[in-house]
């Protein structure tokens, strides 16, 4: 399967109860790394020996010091770079290798573009019909909160309501596996925490397995099954950990849990340990 980049619309494209249980090993794989090594212009060492398996519906996070390899694990599952050493794998629903999305820190907005054509750059990518456009845009639009800001253009929208329409164009290509790079990193916190509470509505409708890289171990914790820690580069996985707390998720009450904070402590000096 060959997948492309649209560095414009940040889209991959290719041939291609309300409790929500934690994936586990039973599931089917979506994605899987296998004594993976990375280096650049084979001096450069950047990850060393990785190995995991993303299952099916599970929400994935990555976190560890800036420079340690998160960003480059991502472009490796999506086929972007390939790795010096080892395997990586996608499995979609048939077995063929999946459909991956990809989200990234900067919305990737087309300027010239309102939100309705924006979301529409997912469908075409996806091969929806044209005809079929209009009811699924305005589907995603409600989904996300935006049903009065079709015809807006992006200088027109706050810095939140752009990575909303980012995500409903993920959402409009229906990937397998979503891939988000710190999404919601440029935004100030109140921001972060309402679009973190968007995206826990959404992937629980969806049930989307999904890999987030991010700097916020808090931000990691509230919206995870499950979290893998790096090490300083070259990154090697230092350690990983389940979150054990109940869903949905209340992502501000659940800060107030002893259990989150004791996790947060384990992760950030598992990440002081190493830097």
């Amino acid at each position: 399967m060959k997948i492309a980049i649209d560095m414009d619309s940040g889209l991959l494209t290719g041939d291609g109860s309300t409790i929500v249980a934690a994936a586990n090993p039973a599931e089917r794989a979506t994605a899987e790394l296998s004594r993976v090594h990375m280096s650049f212009d084979g001096r450069m060492e950047i990850l060393q020996d990785i190995n995991f398996v993303l299952r099916e519906g599970e929400f994935l996070s990555i976190v560890g010091p800036s420079g340690c390899g998160k960003s480059t694990i991502l472009r490796l599952i999506s086929n972007l770079l390939a790795p010096t050493r080892g395997d990586v794998k996608t499995f979609g629903p048939d077995g063929s290798a999946a459909h991956v999305g990809f989200m990234f820190q900067r919305d990737a907005l087309l300027p010239w573009a309102d939100v309705n054509t924006n979301i529409a750059v997912g469908l075409e990518c996806a091969g929806v019909p044209k005809e079929k456009h209009a009811a699924r845009i305005a589907e995603l639009l409600t989904l996300l909160g935006l049903s009065e800001f079709g015809g807006y253009y992006p200088r027109a929208l706050s810095g939140g309501m752009r990575q909303r329409v980012a995500l409903g164009r993920l959402l409009a290509y229906d990937p397998d596996v979503m891939l988000m790079d710190e999404p919601f990193g440029a935004l100030d916190a109140q921001t972060k925490i309402l679009l973190g509470y968007e995206l826990m509505r959404i992937w629980t409708t969806h049930r989307k397995s999904v890999v987030f890289v991010t700097h916020d171990i808090e931000e990691a914790i509230g919206l995870s099954d499950r979290i893998i820690v790096m090490s300083a580069r070259p990154g090697r996985i230092k350690s990983e950990y389940h979150v054990n707390l109940p869903r949905p998720r209340d992502l501000r009450g659940v800060r107030k849990m002893p259990e989150f904070h004791q996790l947060s402590e384990k992760i950030w000096n598992d990440i002081v340990d190493r830097v």
